[in-house]
């Protein structure tokens, strides 16, 4: 719950008019997921790639300042945006497994607003970065049935100086196979980083990577 009256809570990507970024990105995913068991992108294929992301940043920026329903408030919208991000870097984009609970335990995940979000670990994926093996809990709320969408939310060591305090997210479509793709370039900030009518959800200690992770959104700019 949110800090105001109406209060608002975070929906984790966005839905309603924000589906068309959703979809570019998406498309990109899965980009990246066909080249991960290759030999690696080639370079037309890698700039068709910075190409789609460029844009899909343009045109988030672009809705959030025109969007009715933005949750960048009308009058910090000259300061917000266009929002702030690290370069396009596909080696933050890796092959990934995804290891199910054995019984979706629930966490109780602190927010913005001093709240707890009940959410469900659906299992762990496991990947390698910068040469070492880590892992991140992927969670859904508590009592979902049917899995349209994977939530996960991180810290790293980046977390509270160049991106935002309480961490980002990634937002990672379910698969038949258990084999992913953790694209960190799609690391976005919960919608309190600009409004505090939202609730947010803070990464569990689990999901603190000892690594930096210089690749998504940075820290809404001053």
């Amino acid at each position: 719950m949110g800090f105001f009256t109406p209060r608002v809570t975070e929906t984790r990507r966005h839905g309603g008019k924000f589906f068309d970024f959703v979809s570019l990105c998406g498309s990109v995913a899965l980009w990246l997921a066909a080249v991960a068991c290759s030999s690696g992108p080639s370079a037309p294929d890698e700039a068709a790639y910075v190409d789609g992301l460029t844009k899909a940043r343009a045109g988030k920026d672009q809705q959030f300042r025109e969007a009715a329903d933005s949750p960048v408030p009308q009058d910090r919208r000259d300061v917000l945006l266009p929002l702030r991000y690290y370069p396009v870097d596909p080696n933050y984009a890796v092959p990934a497994a995804l290891k199910l609970a054995d019984e979706r335990p629930v966490f109780e995940m602190p927010t913005s607003t001093g709240t707890l979000r009940r959410m469900q670990l659906v299992g762990t994926l496991e990947f390698t970065l910068q040469g070492e093996q880590r892992s991140l809990g992927a969670f859904v709320p508590e009592g979902t049935q049917q899995i349209t969408s994977l939530f996960v939310p991180f810290a790293d060591l980046t977390t509270g100086t160049e991106t935002y305090s309480a961490g980002r997210y990634l937002d990672i479509e379910p698969t038949s196979t258990g084999y992913y793709t953790i694209d960190f370039n799609h690391a976005y900030n919960p919608y309190c980083a600009y409004n505090a009518a939202y609730e947010c959800p803070f990464p569990p200690p689990s999901n603190r990577l000892k690594v930096a992770i210089r690749a998504g959104e940075k820290a809404p700019g001053a």
